[in-house]
């Protein structure tokens, strides 16, 4: 499971910075002055220019403010972003209603505010800007200033013209807001989940790196075991004929012989795993993988079928989870039995997991191995909270697929019942770095020379 405090730092990055929101405003100052400016100026158009500029410097006070109280790094809750951003309606309302409401063509930009909520701002509160721009909307239809035009002419556009303005800048920013913030949603929670298998590969690399701790330890505590052994060897010759303590010197013997084979074990992690673990055949890998999974009351089962020497594979531990993961989720919805079918050829190696259960449900088959996309019904080993989420099939198949593994996902042909998980990769990248058995000659050669 990802750390909590992760999650958070992550959902808090997501937050908007004030200096975006003040670089944005600084932006549409200088767009509102210039236009208002052209209008009165160069094209010598009348509107009230005292009131729009008021309307303007307002907009950079209020940046000058949080320029001066907020640092350059510094992010926003949610609700003081969008009270912000509503002021930026409110403020853009204002302007419009001084220069001619909704059949001003800049009225358009009644969007931006929405947009930048859909895509930072959580969906209640998008919902309440969207309404309160409809609101300043409405409003402008049948209050505001006549639109600038030539000095002794009034422009008058029928009603008709400026309700199919209105109806136009809603839709517009109903879709913006809806489209918008599902995106956002989804981006969010694919960065979740790829930072939880970010942490599930983290985990596993620990994992990994503690053979070389253990060998390390071992090498260690080596000379103070062999100190102990010299004293036991001095007692065992001095009371091996006592009654009272013989028995308690062998025992100590026989332990201390015991501490020097772990050891022996231990310090062998660190030099002979590029040997011995690294690289496992495709059989030798499915059960390490089941291993751990037989003690739930199904029958797992595995079948090898294939064509000439069977691959082998270096351990990597994306593989191993991603498979794991898989095996587990098999076994939670299985009824009696899990079958494994590992197939190879000269070309492919593919691997199916197939389990006698319920199978998919025909509504989220086709969205599998999204994240937070679960199949989760009565389960028999996840029953812990948070379980059940979708993650781990995401997180299983992204660390498949980064392997060279193409995943897809089916249920059963009738009369069978059940889910069916299958894997196909290139023998090469499956192969990729373990080596060929035919070259070990020529390395033990080598290193002999």
């Amino acid at each position: 499971m990802p750390n909590l405090l992760d999650i958070d730092l992550a959902r808090r990055s997501r937050r908007l910075r004030v200096d975006t929101l003040v670089r944005l405003r600084w932006l549409a100052v200088f767009g509102q002055a210039t236009a208002v400016l052209l209008t009165h100026f160069a094209l010598g158009f009348p509107l009230p220019l005292g009131l729009c500029l008021i309307v303007i410097t307002a907009s950079a006070w209020l940046n000058i403010s949080l320029r001066l109280r907020f640092g350059r790094t510094d992010r926003l809750e949610d609700g003081p972003a969008a009270m912000l951003l509503g002021y930026d309606l409110l403020q853009l309302s204002a302007l419009l209603y001084l220069t001619g409401g909704l059949e001003n063509p800049f009225s358009i930009l009644f969007l931006a505010p929405i947009m930048i909520s859909a895509v930072s701002l959580p969906g209640p509160l998008t919902l309440a800007l969207t309404l309160l721009m409809m609101a300043a909307a409405t409003t402008l239809i049948f209050a505001h200033y006549p639109l600038p035009w030539h000095p002794g002419e009034t422009l008058d556009l029928p009603f008709i013209y400026s309700a199919g303005i209105w109806v136009a800048i809603v839709i517009s920013a109903s879709f913006v807001a809806f489209y918008a913030t599902r995106v956002a949603e989804e981006a969010r929670k694919l960065a979740d989940a790829l930072a939880a298998t970010e942490l599930v590969i983290a985990r596993e690399q620990h994992l990994t790196q503690l053979d070389g701790l253990a060998a390390a330890a071992a090498h260690e505590l080596g000379t103070p075991l062999a100190t102990i052994t010299l004293v036991a060897r001095d007692l065992e010759k001095q009371l091996s004929k006592s009654r009272e303590f013989g028995e308690d010197v062998a025992l100590l013997t026989q332990e201390i012989a015991r501490c020097r084979s772990i050891l022996g074990k231990l310090t062998s992690l660190g030099q002979e795993s590029g040997n011995i673990f690294d690289v496992m055949s495709l059989g030798v890998l499915l059960e390490e993988v089941v291993g751990p999974q037989r003690d739930f009351g199904v029958a797992i089962t595995i079948v090898k079928d294939g064509q000439g020497r069977e691959p082998v594979c270096r351990r990597n531990a994306a593989l191993l989870y991603g498979l794991g993961n898989l095996i587990e989720n098999a076994i939670d919805f299985a009824k009696s039995e899990v079958r494994i079918l590992a197939q190879w050829d000269a070309i492919t190696v593919k691997v199916t997991i197939a389990d006698d259960g319920p199978g998919f449900s025909p509504d989220i088959l086709t969205r599998l191995g999204e994240p937070y996309v679960t199949t989760r019904r009565d389960r028999r080993a996840k029953s812990e909270e948070g379980a059940g989420l979708g993650l781990g099939l995401f997180i299983a198949k992204t660390l498949l697929e980064r392997s060279g593994a193409g995943v897809k996902t089916e249920n059963a042909s009738a009369p069978k019942s059940g889910a069916v998980i299958s894997m196909r990769w290139q023998r090469p990248a499956f192969e990729r770095g373990a080596g060929s058995p035919q070259d070990e000659p020529a390395k033990i050669s080598a290193k002999s020379a």
